[in-house]
């Protein structure tokens, strides 16, 4: 069985303000830290269900954050961006049997994190595919999707985990945290990387159950914070300008979309 992991931190538990998920900021290392524990877990579990090979995208801003020193032996580590339209999901291909996503977080829009975003947190209000606000699970399942590779496990915080079933609806989830307003309710530490690790093996039994399809066509809105934005990325061939602030563009597959969003956004 070969497993692809795909971590990002802002909903590792503990995880509540921008500092703490800054590369070299005082407020980092426990962060960090958690992050590697958590993935560990996820490593730990694919291993004791019969993984051989694990794929580990370090996918959070710099993509050198993990301690790979401390992952098991099995785990070959994304460092780093490969600049490819699957971003956070560098690596994959048809060759993966199942995808595990640790520490994510709700989409820009919503309020289910304080650290709520997609893709780029200063330049986007929202994104949405498909009419629907998107998240980075959004997105990234549906790279897997159109892989062929089911999705069957997700940590992060309560609400994105209560939303990704509309996306995945057999998918197994652990909630590690919820938020309200600038403040998160976050597990303890060890309970949830005890949690992900029993979660992580209930998903792997049910990956039949957790592959879906791609959709034959993917309409992207983006709207940015800043109209100057909106109006530099409608020059990109094929993007629309709605309004002063919002932009849409029609993707046959999400490999177009996700090109399209790395030149825009």
């Amino acid at each position: 069985m070969k497993i692809y992991i795909s971590v990002d931190i802002e909903g590792i538990t503990g995880v509540t303000n921008w500092n703490e998920t800054e590369l070299g900021h005082g407020e980092y290392a426990w962060a960090v830290d958690q992050m590697t524990k958590e993935t560990i877990a996820a490593c730990e579990a694919a291993i004791e269900m019969g993984a051989k090979e694990i794929v580990v995208k370090d996918a959070h801003d710099s993509g050198r954050n993990i301690d790979i020193s401390k992952l098991p032996k099995e785990a070959r580590v994304i460092r780093g961006w490969t600049s490819s339209p699957e971003s956070m999901m560098a690596g994959i291909n048809e060759s993966f049997d199942a995808t595990i996503f640790i520490g994510y977080h709700s989409a820009a829009g919503e309020n289910g994190n304080p650290l709520a975003h997609t893709m780029n947190s200063k330049k986007a209000t929202y994104v949405k595919i498909n009419g629907e606000l998107a998240s980075e699970f959004t997105m990234n399942s549906l790279i897997s999707a159109y892989y062929g590779v089911p999705v069957v496990f997700l940590s992060g915080d309560k609400m994105l985990c209560e939303n990704s079933k509309k996306l995945v609806p057999n998918i197994k989830t652990v909630a590690v945290k919820s938020g309200e307003g600038g403040a998160t309710f976050n597990m303890h530490p060890n309970c949830a990387c005890e949690s992900i690790k029993s979660g992580v093996k209930e998903g792997i039994k049910k990956v039949k159950e957790c592959k879906i399809e791609s959709p034959e066509e993917l309409k992207l809105e983006i709207r940015f914070t800043e109209h100057q934005d909106a109006n530099k990325a409608r020059y990109y061939p094929g993007v629309r300008l709605i309004d002063d602030h919002t932009v849409e563009y029609i993707a046959k597959d999400i490999q177009e979309l996700m090109t399209v969003r790395m030149f825009i956004l």
